[in-house]
């Protein structure tokens, strides 16, 4: 591999405790655009991806499933590799951090860091966020909860090694101010400095003592290490390092060109990464981008907000490529992107449907139309012509900044234009009309030659960012030179992306969500103690207005009084029974603290009750003449 022409690029590796959703994902179709981009600019490159698989809450999450944790993550990564396969992506190894040859790495490099002090043992106090994995000071949490995820954390002591950061600071500090560009976007490298290393970085926990699930430490087989070094870690191990004797591959591919991460991670890959790296001896990587979240709607992606969209389903509805475009052109630099179903569908019509894929059809069925398939290439003399190169030059170049960059959404605005402007030049130039007048037949032979010039300008463009659809457009064609070819002969596709019927799509996806929503039939009841039943909080709620859920045939949406001054909304399904006039001014029993779940776009705070009766009827428990706000015991 020589040595200006290797690119080694990384994702953050995702956590296998649970299904990726678009925002993890997101990772991964960034890093495969940029790897599929430098391979067209002649580059050797190497894309590493994987997953991370240790750690308390795997543990836990294994023994509520009554299995091992090695049988979790086997199925956690099955599934992550399933997901990244949905979209396309092409990585050329895929790490666990429960391969062998990882964890006896780790296990050297950490007795490496312990045995020349580094590393040191004593006792951590503190709060602790199991979802996060992460221990936090009393200052560092926000309104008393984690300042990452915002769920609760727990007051934990115990046994632990620590990892010497603050020996490390100014050495780091000066590497940000002598190396740029070593964060991008700006904005979080300023943070990183302002937030962590100028107030003074605090040594950091680097093992546990209080589960299993974990690589042992060497020399002291009560301890597991800790995510940070065992994760981290992968980058190289990956590549084949161990500080008894590293490989080939490893001295061809280190330091990594670019790892890729969400902006979630930056501190962990900015700061905690590097100091590891230079208490190793090893060059630091050449840059981290960390990019913008995917949010849904305003809201970040959670379970207990129902909003979670995967990204295998939305690429089994929509084609990976799809998924991709959209994931890549709505994503800005610096700032978080969103994901609707709505704004999906209006990108896939505008953008796909409209201008690229009605672009592709209608040329090529010109170009069968008027000449039997085959456009001549010919000396371009028409200024019209000449400004229209021009524009596609400009776009080109323009392009290959962003991209070089890694502005992926402005790189694809760059081929959408060009391929507005194509457009634009068949209601300039009229071919139909060319084809009426048998003196303009040289002409119309020029015009649908421009444009097949232009599709094979825009496959080329579109390969990183949609591969099948380039493939479809211009085969295995990678040449961006004008003019190149003597003839083209399209083969006749079907539609590349035939329009999506809003109304239509956004019922299906309503009522897969509301059957999903359906609670699950349970054999025989379990019987339960007083104290189970005292976490039920029962409470009478007016309804003060109640209208069907569009597109959800079997749901209301009922805005109810509960005493508390403030207006709480239930989706129920109770259509099929009342109507909305039925409902109103009537008391019900609400399930006051069940948590929220999102139902077809309405959030579902409670749940009334009801009783199933006699041939498939069912009855809304009313008690109108008890004041709203009572607690129900």
């Amino acid at each position: 591999m020589s040595e200006n022409k290797k690119f080694y690029i990384t994702t953050a590796i995702a956590y296998a405790s649970s299904k990726p959703h678009i925002g993890n994902a997101y990772d991964i179709v960034l890093a495969d655009m940029i790897a599929r981009y430098k391979k067209q600019m002649g580059y050797e490159v190497y894309l590493m991806t994987g997953s991370d698989e240790h750690g308390q809450k795997i543990e836990e999450k294994a023994k509520a499933q009554g299995i091992t944790p090695k049988e979790y993550v086997d199925n956690a990564a099955a599934n992550i590799k399933a997901v990244w396969d949905s979209l396309n992506t092409s990585y050329d190894k895929f790490i666990r951090t429960t391969d062998a040859d990882h964890e006896k790495a780790v296990q050297r490099i950490f007795t490496k860091l312990y045995e020349q002090g580094d590393i040191y043992k004593s006792t951590y106090e503190g709060k602790y966020c199991v979802p996060c994995e992460s221990f936090y000071t009393e200052s560092q949490l926000v309104d008393g909860k984690c300042p990452d995820c915002g769920r609760e954390v727990i007051d934990s002591k115990e046994e632990a090694y620590f990892l010497r950061l603050s020996k490390y600071q100014d050495r780091l500090l000066k590497y940000f101010e002598e190396n740029p560009d070593f964060i991008k976007p700006e904005s979080r490298k300023n943070e990183m400095i302002n937030n962590f290393l100028k107030p003074g970085l605090q040594d950091l926990c680097v093992s546990r003592s209080s589960f299993k699930w974990g690589v042992p430490v060497e020399f002291d087989d009560k301890h597991v290490i800790y995510v940070w070094i065992d994760a981290l870690s992968n980058y190289i191990t990956g590549i084949g390092y161990n500080p008894d004797g590293s490989t080939d591959k490893f001295s061809e591919l280190w330091p990594a060109d670019l790892h890729v991460i969400g902006k979630d991670i930056v501190r962990f890959h900015t700061i905690y990464w590097p100091i590891i790296l230079m208490a190793l001896g090893l060059p630091l990587p050449k840059q981290v981008l960390g990019h913008p979240w995917v949010l849904v709607g305003e809201d970040k992606m959670s379970k207990s907000k129902g909003n979670v969209v995967y990204a295998d389903e939305l690429a089994k509805r929509f084609g990976a490529d799809a998924v991709r475009y959209y994931l890549l052109s709505q994503m800005p630099f610096g700032n978080d992107g969103t994901f609707t179903y709505e704004s999906f569908i209006n990108v896939f019509n505008a953008d796909l449907a409209n201008t690229i894929g009605n672009l592709v059809s209608r040329t090529v069925a010109m170009t069968k139309k008027y000449f039997g398939g085959t456009a001549l290439k010919h000396e371009i003399t028409e200024a019209l012509d000449k400004e229209l190169f021009a524009y596609a030059e400009a776009c080109t170049q323009k392009y290959h900044k962003c991209m070089d960059d890694y502005r992926n959404a402005d790189a694809c605005a760059a081929v959408l234009d060009l391929a507005k402007r194509s457009n634009k030049y068949i209601d300039e130039t009229m071919p139909w009309a060319l084809a009426k007048d048998e003196a303009q037949k040289d002409r119309l032979n020029d015009v649908l030659y421009n444009l097949l010039d232009l599709i094979k300008i825009i496959g080329v463009l579109l390969r990183p960012i949609m591969p099948e659809t380039a493939q479809n457009i211009v085969g295995n064609t990678t040449s961006l030179e004008l003019r190149a070819a003597d003839s083209y002969t399209p083969e006749e596709s079907a539609n590349l992306f035939p329009r999506l019927d809003m109304e239509k799509v956004l019922a299906e996806i309503a009522a897969e969500q509301e059957a999903k929503a359906e609670p699950e039939k349970i054999e025989g009841i379990a019987q339960i103690g007083i104290e189970d039943f005292a976490k039920v909080e029962l409470k009478a709620a007016k309804i003060t207005a109640c209208e069907p859920i569009p597109k959800a045939k079997k749901l209301l949406k009922l805005t109810l009084d509960d005493g508390s001054g403030t207006p709480r909304t239930v989706a129920s399904g109770i259509a099929k029974w009342y109507k909305p006039e039925d409902l109103i001014g009537h008391t019900v029993i609400v399930v006051a603290n069940l948590k929220p779940a999102k139902l077809c776009g309405v959030e579902s705070n409670g749940m009334i009750l009801a009783a199933d009766c006699a041939d498939d009827d069912v009855k809304v428990l009313f008690i109108d003449n008890v004041p709203a706000g009572s607690k129900i015991r």
